[in-house]
């Protein structure tokens, strides 16, 4: 018998993302979709002091990609957009077999070797990166 590709961990994490996907004051928005599985998330970012404080989330995924968001929602805050996207290169090598992963991001080792599933768990870091571009052009304007 294989091992379940959704683990109990990953489950958790799936169903404990927050229910509301916005902000009040957001600084900047995106919404990506994954070509290869229909994934999507609309991500809005606040800022302070060029940092992540506060990130909302509306996310229709499959569990992968859910835990991912709900992942994320933890990891991000406090950190700069900077540091957001050396993680999610991290995390693209560590899922494709090399390096370590973003803190937390262990527990999606069964997708690992689930290939059309590595779209999915980077969608919320693609969608955050967007959303803190929205916020940096919004700020230079």
């Amino acid at each position: 018998m294989s091992d379940p590709v959704y683990t109990l961990d990953i489950l958790r994490l799936a169903t404990s993302l927050p229910l509301a996907p916005t902000l009040e004051q957001a600084d900047g928005r995106a919404e990506r979709r994954s070509a290869t599985c229909g994934s999507r998330i609309a991500t809005e970012v606040r800022l302070t002091d060029g940092r992540v404080a506060e990130v909302a989330q509306g996310v229709q995924a499959c569990a992968f990609g859910q835990a991912s968001a709900a992942l994320l929602n933890r990891f991000a805050v406090g950190r700069t957009p900077l540091e957001l996207a050396a993680a999610r290169v991290a995390l693209r090598g560590w899922l494709a077999g090399s390096g370590q992963p973003p803190a937390g991001y262990e527990v999606l080792e069964p997708a690992r070797t689930k290939t059309g599933r590595h779209g999915a768990i980077l969608l919320p870091f693609d969608a955050l990166i967007a959303a803190l571009d929205d916020a940096l052009q919004e700020r230079a304007t």
